[in-house]
Parts: structure tokens; sequence; C-alpha cells
């Protein structure tokens, strides 16, 4: 968030069940909620990689002789750690023929591809059980795009570009440059699933388990299982969007309330200075 100066970010679940779950990152600065559309689209194309489909054999192309300081650091610090030591393994993407052709697609010379399918059919037959075939076949990718036999073509940016197809987040670039789509709020619920938008803590993002996030229907049941009082704060806090709601107070709202009055104060501030300089004159 540094590169854009935004400070105050809540991410809220959508409510909705797809196969990708849909997350909404809300940039709540003063100067965020008073950008315009164009200004919107502008944060929103610095951010974005993955510009095509899923009928794209390539969706994400880095141009250029360096990747963008940004994009550098995301790669480094977060991206390519997490697809080799968790994503590459545990979602078998270069286990079989069917998911490593995916992958393979996704290289526009056809020697190399021809190269790497060789040598996989082969490690089929051939493998040890104790090697991890999906680690395997990565390192022999990695090796031969960014050996010197390919550096003419600037093969070796494959690497970086599979690893973003994989793990870095999908903009939806209209939701994002236009406020007229900018309508889901915490705690609404969602028409079709009937599931609470509820906040999540992004440090905590891959504990987050969609299918557990409460409906309407459950939260009526439980209230009606306590039973009407008037504390209305405690009743809540019975329900299991208790938690939920604990973390928007805490994480969110309060910070938000203290650049509020920061905000206020400064401007006070700046407006009595500048009467005090025209009473000076």
């Amino acid at each position: 968030m540094s590169s854009s100066a935004l400070i105050l970010v809540l991410s809220t679940f959508s409510g909705h069940l797809v196969v990708d779950v849909v997350f909404i990152v809300g940039f709540c600065d003063a100067k965020a909620r008073k950008l315009s559309n164009e200004g919107r689209a502008a944060i929103a194309e610095y951010f974005r990689v993955y510009k095509g489909n899923e009928n794209s054999y390539k969706k994400v192309s880095l141009t250029g002789h360096a990747l963008h300081p940004f994009l550098a650091r995301s790669y480094t610090d977060v991206l390519k750690g997490f697809f080799e030591t968790k994503l590459l393994s545990s979602q078998n993407l270069l286990s079989s023929e069917e998911r490593f052709e995916k992958i393979l697609e996704m290289i526009p010379d056809q020697s190399v591809t021809s190269e790497l399918r060789g040598k996989w059919q082969e490690s089929r037959r051939s493998s040890s059980v104790k090697e991890d075939i999906n680690v395997v076949r990565w390192e022999q990718l990695k090796q031969l795009l960014q050996s010197g036999k390919y550096k003419a073509q600037r093969l070796h940016r494959c690497v970086e570009e599979i690893v973003f197809s994989f793990t870095y987040p999908r903009l939806d670039m209209e939701v994002s440059k236009h406020m007229n789509h900018l309508l889901k709020a915490p705690f609404c619920v969602h028409p079709k699933t009937g599931r609470v938008c509820v906040p999540i803590d992004p440090n905590h993002c891959e504990e987050f388990d969609p299918t557990t996030v409460p409906t309407l229907s459950q939260l009526l049941e439980e209230l009606n299982r306590e039973g009407l009082t008037i504390d209305v704060e405690g009743e809540w806090n019975k329900t299991s969007l208790g938690s939920a709601i604990r973390l928007f107070r805490f994480s969110f709202l309060q910070p938000l309330v203290e650049a509020c009055k920061k905000e206020i104060e400064s401007s006070y501030n700046a407006k009595l200075k500048q009467s005090k300089d025209l009473l000076s004159w």
C-alpha cells in the first residue's frame, strides 16, 4: 500500500460462493473516497497484471527489461515463495499431463515446450516415489528457461509470468474504476447465497473458509434461540457474526474514526493559521 499511500483498507468477502471466491478490497482514505473514475482507473491499472481470460493461453504478459519495483517486490517477497512452497505441490500443478500442458501453453517457444514435455513424459516411468514430481518438474522448467541458451528470447520472464498467473490477485477493472459499482458494504447479504458479506483479516486470509460464513436465516435462528432482549449489542455477540463485528470495529472502524479526527483537526489548524496570517497584516 505504500506505493499508492492508501492506508485505510477493508477486505470483505462478497458472499458469493464460486470457484474463485471474490473478495472486495476497499480503500477508505478521504482522498480515495474523493477520487474521480479516471483516478480510480489509474490506480487499478497500476495494480493490474492479469489481463487474459479463460480462453487465453497466456494470461499474464510482463513486458520491459525489468519488472516494475512494485511487481518485483511482490514477486520476491510474497508470490515466489508461496507458489513454490505451498501452491505448487498442494494443487499438483505439474503432476499429470493434463495439468502440465496448461503451464506449457504459457511458454511461447515450441522447442522449449517439446523438450520439457519429453522429459516429463519420460519421468512418469522412471521417477522415484520419494520425489515430489511437481517440484522436480518446476526446477527443470526454471533451469531450462533461465539458462543462457534462451537468453536472447528473454524466456526467463516466463517463469515470473507463470507464478503471477497462479498467485497474483485478479482485478475486476469495471467494478474498481466506477463509483456506481461500489455498492457492496460490509454486513449486507448476498441475494443468491444469503451469506453475509463479512470483513476478513488479510493477515489470516488463508484460514478463511467461505462455507462457514453465516447466512441470514442462520442468524435469525440464533437470535430466536437466544431470545430477544433490550441489549442489542449483546445479541449480536451471541451469534456467529460476533467475531466479524469485533474485527470490523477494532481493525477498521476505530482507525477510520481516528483518521477522520486527524483530518478535521488538520483542516481546522490550517484555517486558523490562515486567519492569523490575515490578521497580522
